[in-house]
Protein backbone atom coordinates (compact mmCIF):
# COMPACT_ATOMS: atom_id res chain seq x y z
CA UNK A 1 0.00 0.00 0.00
CA UNK A 2 1.39 3.38 -1.08
CA UNK A 3 -0.05 6.48 0.69
CA UNK A 4 -1.36 9.28 -1.56
CA UNK A 5 -1.90 12.83 -0.34
CA UNK A 6 -4.29 14.95 -2.40
CA UNK A 7 -4.63 18.71 -1.96
CA UNK A 8 -7.98 18.40 -0.23
CA UNK A 9 -6.65 15.54 1.92
CA UNK A 10 -3.97 17.85 3.31
CA UNK A 11 -6.67 20.40 4.08
CA UNK A 12 -8.75 17.80 5.94
CA UNK A 13 -5.72 16.70 7.97
CA UNK A 14 -4.90 20.34 8.77
CA UNK A 15 -8.46 20.91 9.99
CA UNK A 16 -8.23 17.78 12.16
CA UNK A 17 -4.98 19.01 13.75
CA UNK A 18 -6.51 22.45 14.30
CA UNK A 19 -9.55 20.93 16.04
CA UNK A 20 -7.28 18.87 18.32
CA UNK A 21 -5.25 21.99 19.17
CA UNK A 22 -8.41 24.03 19.76
CA UNK A 23 -9.84 21.41 22.13
CA UNK A 24 -6.60 21.52 24.11
CA UNK A 25 -6.77 25.33 24.11
CA UNK A 26 -10.38 25.28 25.35
CA UNK A 27 -9.41 22.98 28.21
CA UNK A 28 -6.74 25.46 29.34
CA UNK A 29 -8.91 28.59 28.98
CA UNK A 30 -11.54 28.98 31.71
CA UNK A 31 -13.75 31.46 29.85
CA UNK A 32 -13.75 29.48 26.61
CA UNK A 33 -14.45 26.29 28.52
CA UNK A 34 -17.41 27.92 30.28
CA UNK A 35 -18.84 29.27 27.01
CA UNK A 36 -18.60 25.92 25.24
CA UNK A 37 -20.19 24.20 28.24
CA UNK A 38 -23.06 26.64 28.03
CA UNK A 39 -23.46 25.92 24.33
CA UNK A 40 -23.18 22.14 24.50
CA UNK A 41 -25.57 21.74 27.43
CA UNK A 42 -28.43 22.58 25.08
CA UNK A 43 -29.93 19.38 23.67
CA UNK A 44 -30.22 20.77 20.14
CA UNK A 45 -26.52 21.67 19.99
CA UNK A 46 -25.39 18.27 21.26
CA UNK A 47 -27.66 16.42 18.83
CA UNK A 48 -26.45 18.58 15.93
CA UNK A 49 -22.84 17.96 16.96
CA UNK A 50 -23.37 14.20 16.93
CA UNK A 51 -24.96 14.26 13.47
CA UNK A 52 -22.22 16.51 12.08
CA UNK A 53 -19.59 14.32 13.74
CA UNK A 54 -21.02 11.28 11.96
CA UNK A 55 -20.76 13.00 8.59
CA UNK A 56 -17.25 14.23 9.40
CA UNK A 57 -16.21 10.67 10.23
CA UNK A 58 -17.43 9.59 6.78
CA UNK A 59 -15.48 12.45 5.18
CA UNK A 60 -12.35 11.52 7.13
CA UNK A 61 -12.45 7.89 6.02
CA UNK A 62 -12.86 9.10 2.44
CA UNK A 63 -9.79 11.34 2.83
CA UNK A 64 -7.33 8.50 3.50
CA UNK A 65 -6.09 7.71 -0.01
CA UNK A 66 -3.60 5.06 -1.08
CA UNK A 67 -2.58 2.94 -4.06
CA UNK A 68 -3.05 -0.78 -3.61
CA UNK A 69 -0.22 -3.15 -4.47
CA UNK A 70 -0.79 -5.19 -7.62
CA UNK A 71 -0.37 -8.99 -7.59
CA UNK A 72 3.25 -9.94 -8.18
CA UNK A 73 4.09 -11.55 -11.50
CA UNK A 74 6.76 -14.27 -11.96
CA UNK A 75 10.24 -12.78 -11.85
CA UNK A 76 9.07 -9.41 -10.53
CA UNK A 77 11.57 -7.84 -8.14
CA UNK A 78 9.76 -4.62 -7.17
CA UNK A 79 6.22 -3.94 -5.98
CA UNK A 80 3.90 -2.39 -8.54
CA UNK A 81 0.97 -0.23 -7.47
CA UNK A 82 -2.38 0.57 -9.05
CA UNK A 83 -2.53 3.65 -11.26
CA UNK A 84 -5.57 5.15 -9.54
CA UNK A 85 -5.69 5.80 -5.81
CA UNK A 86 -8.60 4.64 -3.68
CA UNK A 87 -9.76 5.67 -0.23
CA UNK A 88 -10.54 3.80 2.94
CA UNK A 89 -14.24 4.42 2.32
CA UNK A 90 -13.89 2.93 -1.18
CA UNK A 91 -12.52 -0.22 0.39
CA UNK A 92 -15.39 -0.41 2.88
CA UNK A 93 -17.98 0.10 0.14
CA UNK A 94 -16.32 -2.17 -2.41
CA UNK A 95 -19.03 -4.91 -2.21
CA UNK A 96 -21.70 -2.35 -3.12
CA UNK A 97 -19.56 -0.52 -5.66
CA UNK A 98 -18.86 -3.74 -7.57
CA UNK A 99 -22.51 -4.89 -7.45
CA UNK A 100 -23.53 -2.94 -10.54
CA UNK A 101 -26.84 -3.38 -12.30
CA UNK A 102 -27.72 -2.70 -15.93
CA UNK A 103 -29.67 0.51 -15.26
CA UNK A 104 -32.25 1.96 -12.88
CA UNK A 105 -33.68 -0.04 -10.01
CA UNK A 106 -35.92 1.14 -7.19
CA UNK A 107 -34.83 1.02 -3.53
CA UNK A 108 -35.09 -2.48 -2.07
CA UNK A 109 -36.15 -3.93 -5.39
CA UNK A 110 -35.33 -7.32 -6.90
CA UNK A 111 -36.26 -6.45 -10.50
CA UNK A 112 -35.31 -3.67 -12.89
CA UNK A 113 -37.26 -0.42 -13.01
CA UNK A 114 -38.26 -0.64 -16.66
CA UNK A 115 -39.43 -3.50 -18.82
CA UNK A 116 -37.00 -5.10 -21.22
CA UNK A 117 -37.25 -7.76 -23.92
CA UNK A 118 -35.37 -10.94 -23.02
CA UNK A 119 -35.68 -14.69 -23.31
CA UNK A 120 -37.28 -16.76 -20.58
CA UNK A 121 -37.40 -20.54 -20.98
CA UNK A 122 -36.61 -20.13 -24.66
CA UNK A 123 -39.47 -17.67 -25.23
CA UNK A 124 -39.00 -13.97 -25.94
CA UNK A 125 -40.94 -11.96 -23.34
CA UNK A 126 -41.17 -8.31 -22.31
CA UNK A 127 -41.05 -8.02 -18.55
CA UNK A 128 -39.05 -6.62 -15.64
CA UNK A 129 -35.74 -8.56 -15.61
CA UNK A 130 -34.13 -9.77 -12.40
CA UNK A 131 -31.31 -7.71 -10.96
CA UNK A 132 -27.78 -9.08 -10.84
CA UNK A 133 -27.32 -8.24 -7.15
CA UNK A 134 -30.54 -6.95 -5.62
CA UNK A 135 -32.60 -9.85 -4.34
CA UNK A 136 -30.61 -12.46 -6.25
CA UNK A 137 -31.04 -14.87 -3.32
CA UNK A 138 -34.83 -14.89 -3.82
CA UNK A 139 -36.42 -17.57 -5.96
CA UNK A 140 -39.73 -15.73 -6.42
CA UNK A 141 -39.37 -12.00 -5.70
CA UNK A 142 -43.08 -11.31 -6.08
CA UNK A 143 -43.96 -13.49 -3.09
CA UNK A 144 -40.72 -13.48 -1.04
CA UNK A 145 -39.51 -9.88 -1.26
CA UNK A 146 -41.72 -8.30 1.43
CA UNK A 147 -41.13 -11.12 3.91
CA UNK A 148 -37.36 -11.09 3.35
CA UNK A 149 -37.09 -7.32 3.78
CA UNK A 150 -39.22 -7.51 6.92
CA UNK A 151 -37.10 -10.32 8.37
CA UNK A 152 -33.84 -8.46 7.69
CA UNK A 153 -35.32 -5.26 9.12
CA UNK A 154 -36.29 -6.93 12.39
CA UNK A 155 -32.87 -8.58 12.61
CA UNK A 156 -31.15 -5.21 12.06
CA UNK A 157 -33.34 -3.51 14.66
CA UNK A 158 -32.60 -6.27 17.16
CA UNK A 159 -28.86 -5.97 16.56
CA UNK A 160 -28.95 -2.17 16.81
CA UNK A 161 -31.09 -2.28 19.95
CA UNK A 162 -28.66 -4.68 21.58
CA UNK A 163 -25.74 -2.35 20.83
CA UNK A 164 -27.63 0.65 22.22
CA UNK A 165 -28.64 -1.22 25.38
CA UNK A 166 -25.05 -2.34 26.02
CA UNK A 167 -23.76 1.20 25.58
CA UNK A 168 -26.44 2.61 27.90
CA UNK A 169 -25.75 0.00 30.59
CA UNK A 170 -22.04 0.79 30.47
CA UNK A 171 -22.87 4.49 30.72
CA UNK A 172 -25.21 3.95 33.70
CA UNK A 173 -22.59 1.82 35.47
CA UNK A 174 -19.91 4.45 34.90
CA UNK A 175 -22.20 7.25 36.14
CA UNK A 176 -23.16 5.23 39.23
CA UNK A 177 -19.50 4.57 40.04
CA UNK A 178 -18.53 8.24 39.65
CA UNK A 179 -21.49 9.71 41.58
CA UNK A 180 -21.96 6.97 44.19
CA UNK A 181 -25.68 6.68 43.37
CA UNK A 182 -27.60 3.47 42.78
CA UNK A 183 -28.30 2.32 39.22
CA UNK A 184 -32.03 2.94 39.66
CA UNK A 185 -31.39 6.52 40.80
CA UNK A 186 -29.09 7.15 37.83
CA UNK A 187 -31.68 5.70 35.46
CA UNK A 188 -34.51 7.82 36.92
CA UNK A 189 -32.45 11.01 36.57
CA UNK A 190 -31.62 10.02 33.01
CA UNK A 191 -35.25 9.20 32.17
CA UNK A 192 -36.54 12.51 33.55
CA UNK A 193 -33.76 14.54 31.91
CA UNK A 194 -32.48 15.77 35.29
CA UNK A 195 -28.81 15.72 34.32
CA UNK A 196 -26.28 18.49 33.86
CA UNK A 197 -25.57 17.40 30.29
CA UNK A 198 -28.31 16.39 27.80
CA UNK A 199 -27.58 12.66 28.09
CA UNK A 200 -31.14 11.66 27.24
CA UNK A 201 -31.08 13.55 23.94
CA UNK A 202 -27.63 12.15 23.18
CA UNK A 203 -28.86 8.62 23.86
CA UNK A 204 -31.86 9.07 21.55
CA UNK A 205 -29.60 10.42 18.80
CA UNK A 206 -27.15 7.56 19.29
CA UNK A 207 -30.00 5.06 19.09
CA UNK A 208 -31.30 6.59 15.84
CA UNK A 209 -27.81 6.58 14.29
CA UNK A 210 -27.01 3.02 15.37
CA UNK A 211 -30.38 1.64 14.26
CA UNK A 212 -30.11 3.44 10.91
CA UNK A 213 -26.58 2.15 10.31
CA UNK A 214 -27.40 -1.43 11.24
CA UNK A 215 -30.51 -1.35 9.05
CA UNK A 216 -28.62 -0.02 6.03
CA UNK A 217 -25.69 -2.41 6.52
CA UNK A 218 -27.94 -5.45 6.96
CA UNK A 219 -30.16 -4.74 3.96
CA UNK A 220 -27.19 -3.71 1.79
CA UNK A 221 -25.96 -7.30 1.92
CA UNK A 222 -28.81 -8.32 -0.38
CA UNK A 223 -30.36 -5.16 -1.85
CA UNK A 224 -29.64 -1.66 -3.10
CA UNK A 225 -31.14 0.28 -0.19
CA UNK A 226 -31.40 3.59 -2.09
CA UNK A 227 -31.69 2.09 -5.56
CA UNK A 228 -29.35 2.51 -8.54
CA UNK A 229 -28.81 5.26 -11.10
CA UNK A 230 -28.83 5.25 -14.89
CA UNK A 231 -25.49 3.42 -15.10
CA UNK A 232 -26.51 0.82 -12.51
CA UNK A 233 -24.31 2.18 -9.70
CA UNK A 234 -25.55 2.25 -6.13
CA UNK A 235 -27.03 5.60 -5.13
CA UNK A 236 -26.02 4.93 -1.51
CA UNK A 237 -22.33 4.69 -2.48
CA UNK A 238 -22.53 7.91 -4.49
CA UNK A 239 -24.28 9.74 -1.62
CA UNK A 240 -21.72 8.63 0.97
CA UNK A 241 -18.89 9.69 -1.35
CA UNK A 242 -20.60 13.06 -1.81
CA UNK A 243 -20.44 13.84 1.91
CA UNK A 244 -16.70 14.55 1.72
CA UNK A 245 -17.15 16.87 -1.27
CA UNK A 246 -19.87 18.85 0.53
CA UNK A 247 -17.86 19.24 3.74
CA UNK A 248 -14.66 20.13 1.86
CA UNK A 249 -16.44 22.79 -0.19
CA UNK A 250 -18.15 24.23 2.89
CA UNK A 251 -15.10 24.04 5.15
CA UNK A 252 -12.31 25.09 2.79
CA UNK A 253 -14.31 27.95 1.25
CA UNK A 254 -15.24 29.19 4.72
CA UNK A 255 -11.58 29.19 5.75
CA UNK A 256 -10.75 31.28 2.68
CA UNK A 257 -13.55 33.75 3.42
CA UNK A 258 -12.88 34.13 7.16
CA UNK A 259 -9.33 35.61 7.20
CA UNK A 260 -9.98 37.80 4.16
CA UNK A 261 -13.21 39.29 5.52
CA UNK A 262 -11.95 39.63 9.09
CA UNK A 263 -8.61 41.24 8.18
CA UNK A 264 -9.97 43.67 5.59
CA UNK A 265 -13.15 44.51 7.49
CA UNK A 266 -11.45 45.23 10.82
CA UNK A 267 -8.67 47.23 9.14
CA UNK A 268 -11.11 49.32 7.12
CA UNK A 269 -13.44 50.01 10.05
CA UNK A 270 -10.74 50.89 12.56
CA UNK A 271 -8.24 52.87 10.44
CA UNK A 272 -10.78 54.56 8.16
CA UNK A 273 -9.44 57.22 5.81
CA UNK A 274 -7.76 56.15 2.59
CA UNK A 275 -7.37 52.55 3.85
CA UNK A 276 -11.13 52.29 4.25
CA UNK A 277 -11.69 53.81 0.80
CA UNK A 278 -9.26 51.38 -0.88
CA UNK A 279 -10.73 48.29 0.78
CA UNK A 280 -14.28 49.40 0.01
CA UNK A 281 -13.29 49.91 -3.61
CA UNK A 282 -11.87 46.38 -3.84
CA UNK A 283 -14.86 44.53 -2.40
CA UNK A 284 -17.38 46.78 -4.14
CA UNK A 285 -15.70 46.00 -7.45
CA UNK A 286 -15.85 42.27 -6.73
CA UNK A 287 -19.47 42.47 -5.57
CA UNK A 288 -20.50 44.27 -8.78
CA UNK A 289 -19.49 41.28 -10.92
CA UNK A 290 -22.13 38.50 -11.10
CA UNK A 291 -20.86 35.61 -9.00
CA UNK A 292 -21.87 32.88 -11.41
CA UNK A 293 -20.14 34.54 -14.38
CA UNK A 294 -16.93 35.20 -12.42
CA UNK A 295 -16.84 31.65 -11.06
CA UNK A 296 -17.62 30.19 -14.48
CA UNK A 297 -14.83 32.16 -16.14
CA UNK A 298 -12.34 31.21 -13.41
CA UNK A 299 -13.26 27.52 -13.54
CA UNK A 300 -12.95 27.42 -17.32
CA UNK A 301 -9.52 29.08 -17.18
CA UNK A 302 -8.51 26.59 -14.49
CA UNK A 303 -9.71 23.67 -16.61
CA UNK A 304 -7.61 24.91 -19.54
CA UNK A 305 -4.56 25.09 -17.26
CA UNK A 306 -5.15 21.54 -16.00
CA UNK A 307 -5.60 20.20 -19.54
CA UNK A 308 -2.36 21.83 -20.71
CA UNK A 309 -0.34 20.60 -17.71
CA UNK A 310 -1.19 16.91 -17.58
CA UNK A 311 2.21 16.13 -16.05
CA UNK A 312 1.44 18.12 -12.90
CA UNK A 313 -1.68 16.06 -12.22
CA UNK A 314 -0.86 12.48 -13.18
CA UNK A 315 -4.20 10.76 -12.64
CA UNK A 316 -7.82 11.70 -13.23
CA UNK A 317 -8.41 11.64 -9.47
CA UNK A 318 -5.67 14.24 -8.91
CA UNK A 319 -7.08 16.44 -11.69
CA UNK A 320 -10.60 16.23 -10.25
CA UNK A 321 -9.26 16.97 -6.76
CA UNK A 322 -7.30 19.99 -8.04
CA UNK A 323 -10.46 21.35 -9.66
CA UNK A 324 -12.34 20.90 -6.38
CA UNK A 325 -9.57 22.64 -4.42
CA UNK A 326 -9.35 25.66 -6.72
CA UNK A 327 -13.14 25.87 -6.95
CA UNK A 328 -13.17 26.37 -3.17
CA UNK A 329 -10.57 29.14 -3.48
CA UNK A 330 -12.55 30.86 -6.23
CA UNK A 331 -15.78 30.61 -4.22
CA UNK A 332 -14.04 32.09 -1.18
CA UNK A 333 -12.54 35.03 -3.07
CA UNK A 334 -15.89 35.92 -4.64
CA UNK A 335 -17.94 35.47 -1.45
CA UNK A 336 -16.09 37.37 1.30
CA UNK A 337 -17.68 40.75 0.54
CA UNK A 338 -20.83 40.28 2.64
CA UNK A 339 -18.96 39.31 5.80
CA UNK A 340 -16.39 42.05 5.15
CA UNK A 341 -19.14 44.71 5.08
CA UNK A 342 -20.63 43.33 8.30
CA UNK A 343 -17.28 43.32 10.12
CA UNK A 344 -16.43 46.84 8.90
CA UNK A 345 -19.75 48.24 10.13
CA UNK A 346 -19.45 46.60 13.55
CA UNK A 347 -15.84 47.80 13.89
CA UNK A 348 -16.90 51.38 13.14
CA UNK A 349 -19.29 51.12 16.09
CA UNK A 350 -16.85 49.43 18.47
CA UNK A 351 -13.98 51.87 17.87
CA UNK A 352 -16.08 54.68 19.39
CA UNK A 353 -16.77 52.85 22.65
CA UNK A 354 -15.12 54.03 25.84
CA UNK A 355 -12.90 51.04 26.51
CA UNK A 356 -11.38 51.32 23.02
CA UNK A 357 -10.80 55.05 23.53
CA UNK A 358 -9.20 54.31 26.92
CA UNK A 359 -6.87 51.72 25.38
CA UNK A 360 -5.78 54.20 22.73
CA UNK A 361 -5.27 56.93 25.37
CA UNK A 362 -2.98 54.62 27.35
CA UNK A 363 -0.84 54.11 24.25
CA UNK A 364 -1.87 50.54 23.38
CA UNK A 365 -0.65 49.74 19.88
CA UNK A 366 -3.12 49.42 17.01
CA UNK A 367 -2.46 45.69 16.37
CA UNK A 368 -3.00 44.92 20.05
CA UNK A 369 -6.24 46.93 20.17
CA UNK A 370 -7.51 45.06 17.11
CA UNK A 371 -6.48 41.62 18.36
CA UNK A 372 -7.35 41.96 22.04
CA UNK A 373 -10.39 44.25 22.05
CA UNK A 374 -12.02 44.50 18.60
CA UNK A 375 -11.82 40.97 17.20
CA UNK A 376 -13.12 39.11 20.32
CA UNK A 377 -16.23 41.30 20.33
CA UNK A 378 -16.86 40.49 16.69
CA UNK A 379 -16.57 36.71 16.94
CA UNK A 380 -20.23 36.02 17.71
CA UNK A 381 -21.23 37.83 14.50
CA UNK A 382 -18.44 36.21 12.51
CA UNK A 383 -19.30 32.77 13.86
CA UNK A 384 -22.99 32.77 12.96
CA UNK A 385 -22.32 34.38 9.56
CA UNK A 386 -19.53 31.89 8.84
CA UNK A 387 -21.63 28.84 9.63
CA UNK A 388 -24.54 30.20 7.61
CA UNK A 389 -22.13 30.70 4.72
CA UNK A 390 -20.91 27.13 5.21
CA UNK A 391 -24.45 25.99 4.54
CA UNK A 392 -24.80 28.28 1.53
CA UNK A 393 -21.53 26.98 0.04
CA UNK A 394 -22.79 23.39 0.32
CA UNK A 395 -25.90 24.45 -1.57
CA UNK A 396 -23.93 26.61 -4.03
CA UNK A 397 -22.04 23.58 -5.27
CA UNK A 398 -25.32 22.06 -6.43
CA UNK A 399 -26.16 25.24 -8.37
CA UNK A 400 -22.72 25.41 -10.00
CA UNK A 401 -22.86 21.75 -11.02
CA UNK A 402 -26.32 22.37 -12.46
CA UNK A 403 -24.92 25.02 -14.83
CA UNK A 404 -21.86 22.91 -15.62
CA UNK A 405 -19.09 24.85 -13.83
CA UNK A 406 -19.00 22.94 -10.55
CA UNK A 407 -16.83 20.02 -9.58
CA UNK A 408 -15.52 17.52 -12.11
CA UNK A 409 -18.34 15.30 -13.43
CA UNK A 410 -16.39 12.26 -12.20
CA UNK A 411 -16.35 13.63 -8.65
CA UNK A 412 -19.13 12.37 -6.39
CA UNK A 413 -21.15 15.33 -5.16
CA UNK A 414 -24.73 16.21 -4.36
CA UNK A 415 -24.68 18.74 -7.19
CA UNK A 416 -23.81 16.03 -9.69
CA UNK A 417 -26.61 13.87 -8.25
CA UNK A 418 -29.14 16.70 -8.61
CA UNK A 419 -27.90 17.52 -12.10
CA UNK A 420 -28.35 13.86 -13.06
CA UNK A 421 -31.81 13.77 -11.51
CA UNK A 422 -32.86 16.75 -13.65
CA UNK A 423 -33.41 14.51 -16.66
CA UNK A 424 -34.75 11.65 -14.54
CA UNK A 425 -37.61 13.78 -13.21
CA UNK A 426 -38.98 14.07 -16.75
CA UNK A 427 -38.91 10.30 -17.27
CA UNK A 428 -41.98 8.10 -17.23
CA UNK A 429 -42.27 6.43 -14.78
CA UNK A 430 -40.64 8.95 -12.46
CA UNK A 431 -37.14 8.21 -11.14
CA UNK A 432 -37.38 9.90 -7.74
CA UNK A 433 -34.86 8.20 -5.46
CA UNK A 434 -31.68 9.94 -6.70
CA UNK A 435 -33.03 13.42 -5.97
CA UNK A 436 -34.64 12.27 -2.70
CA UNK A 437 -31.35 10.80 -1.45
CA UNK A 438 -29.36 13.93 -2.32
CA UNK A 439 -32.03 16.11 -0.69
CA UNK A 440 -32.06 14.01 2.49
CA UNK A 441 -28.28 14.05 2.99
CA UNK A 442 -27.96 17.78 2.21
CA UNK A 443 -30.89 18.58 4.49
CA UNK A 444 -29.28 16.79 7.44
CA UNK A 445 -25.88 18.43 6.91
CA UNK A 446 -27.22 21.97 6.46
CA UNK A 447 -29.81 21.73 9.26
CA UNK A 448 -27.27 20.35 11.75
CA UNK A 449 -24.79 23.11 10.91
CA UNK A 450 -27.41 25.84 11.27
CA UNK A 451 -28.78 24.57 14.59
CA UNK A 452 -25.28 24.21 16.03
CA UNK A 453 -24.43 27.73 14.85
CA UNK A 454 -27.46 29.17 16.65
CA UNK A 455 -26.52 27.47 19.92
CA UNK A 456 -22.88 28.55 19.72
CA UNK A 457 -23.88 32.11 18.79
CA UNK A 458 -26.16 32.32 21.85
CA UNK A 459 -23.35 31.07 24.10
CA UNK A 460 -20.65 33.39 22.76
CA UNK A 461 -22.77 36.53 22.28
CA UNK A 462 -22.48 38.50 25.56
CA UNK A 463 -26.04 39.85 25.22
CA UNK A 464 -27.79 36.50 24.81
CA UNK A 465 -25.39 34.80 27.24
CA UNK A 466 -26.40 37.14 30.04
CA UNK A 467 -30.06 36.40 29.37
CA UNK A 468 -29.57 32.62 29.47
CA UNK A 469 -27.03 31.97 32.20
CA UNK A 470 -23.69 33.04 33.53
CA UNK A 471 -20.88 30.82 32.19
CA UNK A 472 -18.81 31.25 35.34
CA UNK A 473 -21.78 30.30 37.50
CA UNK A 474 -22.41 27.25 35.38
CA UNK A 475 -18.77 26.27 35.70
CA UNK A 476 -18.94 26.56 39.49
CA UNK A 477 -22.18 24.55 39.57
CA UNK A 478 -20.56 21.77 37.58
CA UNK A 479 -17.57 21.66 39.92
CA UNK A 480 -19.92 21.49 42.89
CA UNK A 481 -21.98 18.75 41.22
Amino acid sequence: MQPVFLLTDLFVYAILLFVIWYLWHVRSDRNLRANWRLAMRRPVSMVSSMVLGFFMLIALTDSVHYREALPASPGQTSTQYAAEASSLLDNLLKPLATARERSYSEPLSAVAFRKETFERDGVSVRDYPRLRFGGKHLKDPASELAADVSQKTWAALAMGSAIVVIVLLLGFATAAARTGLALTAVFNRFRKGQTLWPWRSMAITLAVLVLSITWVVTLSQGYHVFGTDRTGNSVLVFALKSVRTALVIGGLTTLVVLPLALLLGVTAGYLRGWVDEAIQYVYTLLASIPDVLLIAASVLLLQVFIDKNQGVFETSLERADARLFFLCLILGITSFTGLCRLVRGETLKLRELEYIQSARAFGVSTPRVLWRHIVPNLMHLVLINTVMQFSSFVLAEAVLSYVGVGVDPKTASFGVMINTARAELAATPLVWWTLATAFGFMFLIVLSANLLADAVRDAFDPRTRLRSASPVANSNQEVAA
